[in-house]
């Protein structure tokens, strides 16, 4: 069930050492492609990363936020295209929320790394810096990183109780719920 599915989601920085079998990285594909996107235009682009040495120098994009990356066996890096959408940011975040997902209904944990808009260094971005590593064209742009693998870690979804219902509004913004 879904709603089941939001509810118990949590991001997950603690992988296992075990593999993810390819079956289950085409359900993820599979996932991923599925995403709505406006007028279908799909301006997102995915690469799959497995390769220990890659998640390793992936995990290097940025000083803050993505150092578990080295610890996953699997990174999904989504990728827009600023010039097939105007929207490709929000095509991508919706496509990397299927990821999300789609890992934790299949057992998985994952944990989303922001690159879009972050620095490695005073002197170049994230996404600069992954272009290069992963022969990105020019054109294209790296939205995040899905860290991917087998929970070596357990949370337990938010309560009902946590959730921010005082920003929710009816009708009129700061109109309370009734």
């Amino acid at each position: 069930m879904f709603l089941k599915q939001i509810q118990t989601r949590r991001s997950i920085r603690k992988f296992t050492d075990r593999s993810v079998d390819k079956e289950i990285i085409d359900q993820l594909i599979e996932a991923a492609l599925r995403a709505p996107s406006s007028r279908d235009f799909r301006p997102w682009r995915f690469i799959v990363v497995d390769q220990p040495d890659l998640l390793a120098k992936l995990a290097d994009a940025k000083p803050h936020g993505a150092s578990f990356l080295k610890n996953a066996p699997l990174g999904f890096v989504v990728c827009g295209d600023p010039d097939g959408s105007d929207v490709w940011v929000e095509d991508c975040a919706i496509a990397s929320t299927f990821i999300h997902l789609a890992a934790h209904d299949l057992g998985l944990g994952s944990c989303w790394i922001q690159i879009r808009k972050r620095d490695r260094s005073p002197d170049k971005t994230a996404d600069a810096y992954i272009k290069e590593l992963l022969d990105i064209p020019d054109n294209m742009a790296v939205e995040s990183i899905i860290a991917i693998g087998y929970p070596d870690e357990t949370k337990s979804g938010h309560s009902k109780t946590a959730l921010a219902y005082d920003k929710v509004f009816f009708n009129h913004f700061g109109k309370a719920m009734p």
